[in-house]
């Protein structure tokens, strides 16, 4: 099996034209024509993931997150560079799927609905549809049943198995808006459609400060715990397809960030 291979069953899971025009998805590293036993998932190639990949001899690392980020140099002075030529030095490939992963039906924004447990998902301002007629788009919405917006934040801690989170409290919630990474642009559009509660990462102070104003419950659960839920289900996908590989799913990847 090739990395190409994968990568093409990849493509029917989260299509590159659903990617955002400034991201980066694909090969980013390596060669289509590496031939592959052992793919490692992670949510990003950093260097201790790389590492990983290469003690437990695969020839293929598979993230959310990109390889190549504004990098204008190869060497191993910065620790993309550094992470990068790891694995060219290695012959690992390093296949990922960003945004179009986000937006894709069943992608990141999917997983982390359903691991919060929410109702009736729909996607929320569709970018277009899929070959099957599915829509497509970063953000989704649901509903929950009539829940303190105290409660849910210990709800949503507990689903993503936060250390903290960040929020502020809101009306009581029914009708939640999830985004993960930094959707928390999105703030004022969701309030606009009538949702009670955005969960996302990456919030500045001053989108708290609005989210009070419009007495939206505004919960900041993590970068990596508002992700991370995906890669479990991708890892899953690839070894269902691929049942002569080895999938790896990444056991020394975690959230960087640690609360005192």
């Amino acid at each position: 099996m090739t990395v190409r291979e994968i990568y093409e069953y990849i493509k029917t899971l989260a299509p590159e034209y659903m990617a955002m025009e400034w991201d980066h998805v694909g090969l980013l590293c390596g060669r289509m024509d590496r031939e592959v036993t052992k793919i490692l998932v992670a949510l990003d190639p950093f260097y201790h993931v790389c590492e990983e990949a290469k003690s437990c001899g695969c020839e293929l690392l598979v993230t959310h997150h990109p390889s190549i980020w504004e990098l204008e140099t190869v060497n191993d002075q910065t620790i993309s560079g550094k992470s990068l030529l790891y694995l060219i030095e290695n012959g690992i490939s390093a296949l990922n799927a960003h945004t179009n992963l986000d937006c894709a039906p069943n992608g990141v924004n999917d997983r982390l609905a359903e691991v919060l447990g929410l109702r009736e998902v729909t996607v929320i301002d569709p970018s277009g549809t899929d070959e099957q007629g599915r829509a497509y788009g970063l953000l989704r919405g649901g509903v929950i049943e009539p829940t303190e917006a105290e409660r849910f934040v210990q709800h949503v801690k507990k689903q993503l198995g936060c250390t903290g989170v960040r929020y502020t409290a809101g009306r009581t919630i029914t009708r939640v808006a999830v985004g993960g990474g930094n959707c928390a642009n999105s703030l004022y559009r969701i309030a606009a459609l009538g949702y009670d509660c955005l969960v996302t990462a990456d919030c500045k102070y001053n989108t708290f400060a609005d989210a009070k104003d419009l007495g939206i419950t505004l919960i900041d659960a993590g970068h990596f715990q508002t992700e991370n839920p995906i890669c479990a289900y991708l890892a899953e996908k690839l070894q269902e397809k691929f049942s002569d590989l080895e999938v790896i799913l990444s056991k020394n990847h975690a959230d960087c960030i640690k609360f005192a």
